[in-house]
């Protein structure tokens, strides 16, 4: 291949990504503000309920969200790999059977970890009689989700990313209409029990998911006659046996189990260990330790979930790409798409994170409200750094994945939890909640560094490119966070002349402005200098053009 025909390539691939980016991100961003959203109303209406509300909402989607990932059994991601691999072998008939060999496996894995969650509630409960009817609500969404996410799989395998995209924010809308709806009839209407009000928001999930399921059926039934000519024109020269099939599946999926529960299993080790701690360290009561595990378990994780899905949108385009890329056994291509993906990954995730702990103040105000603002503010800016280990490692997790690297990427993942375990006690015990964070961040370091290391030792990164422009995206980045910070308190101290500035619709102004203001400057900037050329191609000039950059 000719260093023409190989720049060609890259240019086709980093197209490719960043078409499918665009389509996940939209979905996953748009989705996750929906989940974010919702939790203004749903405060309101909670009252004076709404932390002990929230806690019990993390505490039962903390377990759930851990055998939902058992029931998927990484067959979505496991089955967008190979179908992947064998389209780039115009063996589309093998990826077909692939497919329906792993419905078959996901309504059965569904079934039996909706079962165990449903029956096995009492005992997980970690001794909170509440968290039970909330368990049992969500049972329900485990026997949909694991085929709403396989058939997934099934589209981004053909690289269509759109059909995900929009059965994820369908799945979302109707998730968060019937939660809102259920509260403010339970709480405001009947003045019923905030526990039931909670069981019927996690049981939305259930409502979410078969919306999503319906919008994924529609779009197969459209794209039917597509799929069949492709078969049809396959090459039809490999010929894998039922059995072969599912182990196939099964050996992919096992690791994606491990890889995708992982920021799950590092709450779950804060779940279970951080009350017990804090009783040891402190005298607070259980509605005060409730209350804090809210405030940095759901409260700052559900908006730093917003910007982690930037993450999550690049690892779910990277893993076929580079699928097709190690059965072609195209070094220099992995090599470049590595490249992209890490610089793409650190274009979006730097300032992202750095903007949102520049506005944790009003944020949190505008979504958590005024009860204990100054140390919900605090954490949510810690947690907007922590945001950027754990998106680093969503990306470069799926990254390994996709080139074959399972069992080490599982390896370093265990390596790293070990580090969280054994910091979890000195660091909880010394700074409460803000231990608990920062032996995230710590844990899940230690497994970014072991999986860099190994990226770059067996395949290479373009290394002059990323220092060059890494140093340009962190100083860019640093601006952008320094101005908005200034930004902040400056309008804080503007509306403080005239009204209240800790407000909800004035926090939520300045939000919406040092947003605005802050993204706006970082575009100039890395448009102006380039840096943005690296990461969106040609179609920078346009932008330049449009905006009048020079």
């Amino acid at each position: 291949m000719n260093d023409e025909t190989q720049q060609t390539s890259n240019e086709e691939n980093r197209d490719k990504m960043l078409s499918g980016s665009a389509w996940m991100t939209a979905g996953s961003i748009f989705s996750r503000i929906l989940g974010a959203i919702y939790i203004i109303p749903w405060r309101i209406w909670f009252g004076s309920f709404f932390l002990l509300g929230n806690a019990l909402y993390g505490f039962g989607y903390n377990i759930y969200s851990f055998f939902l990932i058992a029931a998927i059994a990484g067959i979505p991601s496991a089955i967008a790999k190979q179908v992947a691999h064998y389209n780039a072998l115009n063996e589309y008939g093998v990826g077909v059977r692939l497919y329906k060999r792993g419905l078959v496996l996901s309504v059965v894995t569904g079934l039996v970890c909706a079962l165990i969650l449903y029956f096995g509630a009492p005992l997980l409960d970690g001794g909170n009689k509440d968290v039970i009817p909330v368990l049992h609500s969500l049972a329900w969404a485990i026997l949909i989700i694991p085929t709403m996410s396989l058939t997934r799989g099934y589209f981004q395998g053909y690289q269509q990313m759109a059909p995900s995209a929009i059965s994820q924010f369908v799945e979302q809308l109707a998730r968060v209409l019937y939660m809102l709806i259920t509260a403010f009839i339970i709480m405001r209407v009947m003045h019923g029990s905030w526990i039931t009000a909670v069981a019927q928001s996690t049981f939305a999930a259930f409502i979410g998911a078969v919306a999503g399921l319906l919008v994924l059926v529609y779009y197969y039934w459209r794209r039917r006659s597509y799929f069949r000519d492709l078969v049809a024109n396959s090459n039809n020269e490999i010929h894998v046996e039922a059995s072969e099939l599912y182990k196939e599946i099964i050996a992919q999926a096992v690791p994606f189990i491990i890889l995708g529960a992982g920021i799950t299993i590092f709450q779950l080790i804060d779940q279970y260990t951080f009350f017990d701690i804090m009783k040891m360290a402190t005298n607070y009561s259980s509605d005060a330790l409730s209350d804090l595990y809210a405030m940095f378990a759901v409260n700052s994780n559900k908006l730093i979930m917003i910007v982690i899905s930037l993450a999550s949108a690049l690892a779910i385009t990277a893993v076929p790409m580079l699928s097709v890329a190690i059965t072609q056994n195209d070094i220099k291509s992995i090599r470049s798409q590595n490249s992209n993906i890490f610089l793409l990954f650190l274009y979006v995730m730097l300032p992202a994170s750095l903007g949102m702990a520049a506005i944790a103040g009003p944020l949190n105000r505008v979504f958590y409200g005024q009860a204990h603002q100054a140390l919900g503010a605090n954490i949510l800016s810690f947690s907007s750094f922590i945001a950027i280990p754990l998106g680093l490692f969503v990306v470069f997790a799926a990254v390994m994945q996709g080139l074959n690297q399972n069992k080490r990427a599982v390896k370093y993942f265990l390596i790293g939890t070990i580090v969280k375990l054994a910091l979890q006690w000195p660091l909880v015990y010394l700074l409460g909640a803000f231990g608990s964070l920062l032996a995230t961040g710590i844990g899940i370091m230690v497994a970014n560094i072991l999986i860099l290391n190994r990226l770059n030792q067996q395949y290479g990164f373009d290394g002059k490119l990323l220092k060059t422009e890494f140093t340009k995206i962190a100083e860019y980045s640093l601006i952008v966070y320094l101005v908005v910070l200034v930004l902040v308190y400056g309008l804080n101290f503007f509306f403080g002349l005239f009204t209240d500035p800790m407000g909800g619709m004035i926090s939520l102004v300045v939000s919406l402005v040092a947003v605005v203001v802050g993204g706006g400057i970082y575009a100039y900037l890395t448009l102006k200098n380039r840096v943005a050329d690296y990461v969106l191609g040609p179609r920078t000039d346009a932008l330049r053009a449009k905006l009048h950059i020079k």
